[in-house]
């Protein structure tokens, strides 16, 4: 898989350049008693084990689906952010404690002009490391890559802010190292945090986002035939296979053979185009009968009164069983639901009382 190679290509770039800031910061640290430094290489070495992290991740998730797991392995891409973001927060709660020490029993540091240029590199390597992993994490569509990115170009600011407490140090010989180390070990804290609640999120499984799901149902809606695409659901196994359902409105004088071409289409034209598969179900619409267009427009205006209903569908009137069915989509904040659907029902039915209505409840899962 050309995703998951270059995931791991880039893995090991990390790996290797941590691993050099990490002896280059430790020795530096180590030499001039700078408890920061220290701490600093601390969180290379957990951005380097990171790295070994997501590549155990990609290989694993990389696996062909088989009968135990027949939607595959793809979700083990944010177990492993989730133990990445374990990781981080060790560190974190690790440089906080060394950095209370200091400051309860403060070390004076000892700077060189030598050991400042080679932190000034440090940053810079950093910096850019991070920038060229967060752009390929999103450009591959890696959760660990973009955490990982995102976490080393603001572990350059941090860097850079130990280079100034040492010239602060070195000018006025005051030392701020522990209170210094303290705040670093806070931020790390902060984005394990960030890092472990957005792996927790997708694992949870999130909502679609909403420009992917209003392109989806434009593109199924431009098909000859389709009055409408609605209740369009995604789920993610990983962040590479996305299946889901949709339902497409058609008018009901069209032949099985007419639906099972189009819906065929519209399967296929959605895998190539987006890479999610799709089933397609339908909903019939009445079409050669004035009466029921006016009194699907009456249920519109009805429905129109109530803002926390946002969208009616599937409309249907079976003659033969003198029977209305429809869909209601009502915002998750409502918490009178099952109340809405009897006083639309109660409405209707006063309206047209010979006939019975039914009522699905839909949930607002894409917009």
């Amino acid at each position: 898989m050309e995703r998951g190679k270059k995931i791991i290509q880039i893995s090991i770039i990390g790996i290797i350049v941590n691993s050099i800031l990490v002896a280059f910061k430790a020795a530096v640290g180590f030499a001039t008693g700078s408890v920061a430094i220290i701490m600093d290489a601390v969180n290379n070495l957990s951005d380097a084990l990171s790295s070994v992290i997501t590549i155990i991740g990609t290989k694993l998730a990389g696996r062909k689906p088989d009968k135990k797991h027949p939607y595959g392995y793809g979700q083990i891409e944010y177990i492993s952010s989730v133990i990445i973001a374990a990781i981080v927060l060790l560190a974190g709660f690790t440089s906080f404690k060394s950095s209370l020490e200091n400051i309860f029993s403060p070390k004076t540091a000892d700077y060189t002009i030598v050991s400042l240029v080679i932190i000034a590199v440090a940053v810079i390597v950093k910096f850019l490391l991070g920038k060229y992993v967060k752009s390929e994490g999103v450009k591959y569509n890696s959760e660990s890559l973009i955490a990982s990115g995102t976490d080393a170009v603001f572990d350059s600011m941090i860097s850079l802010s130990t280079i100034v407490a040492a010239v602060i140090s070195m000018l006025w010989n005051i030392s701020i190292e522990g209170w210094l180390g303290a705040v670093i070990a806070v931020i790390i804290i902060k984005a394990g945090i960030e890092i472990l609640l957005s792996s927790l999120s997708g694992i949870i499984g999130e909502r679609i986002d909403s420009k992917l799901s209003k392109d989806l149902k434009k593109h199924i809606g431009e098909y000859p035939d389709v009055l409408g695409a609605y209740d369009l659901s995604l789920h993610r196994y990983g962040p590479e296979k996305i299946i889901g359902s949709v339902h497409v409105e058609l008018p009901d004088n069209i032949t099985a053979k007419e639906i099972h071409c189009l819906t065929r289409n519209i399967t296929e034209d959605i895998y190539v185009n987006y890479g999610i598969i799709l089933t397609v179900g339908i909903y019939a619409s009445n079409t050669t009968n004035e009466t029921f267009s006016e009194m699907k427009e009456k249920l519109s205006r009805l429905i129109s009164a109530y803002p926390e209903i946002l969208q009616m569908h599937g409309f249907y009137v079976d003659t033969d069983k003198m029977l209305v069915s429809f869909d209601l989509v009502i915002d998750f904040k409502s918490v009178r639901k099952t109340e809405l659907c009897d006083d639309i029902i109660k409405e209707m039915k006063q309206m047209y009382p010979e006939y019975n209505f039914t009522v699905i409840l839909d949930s607002d899962v894409s917009d």
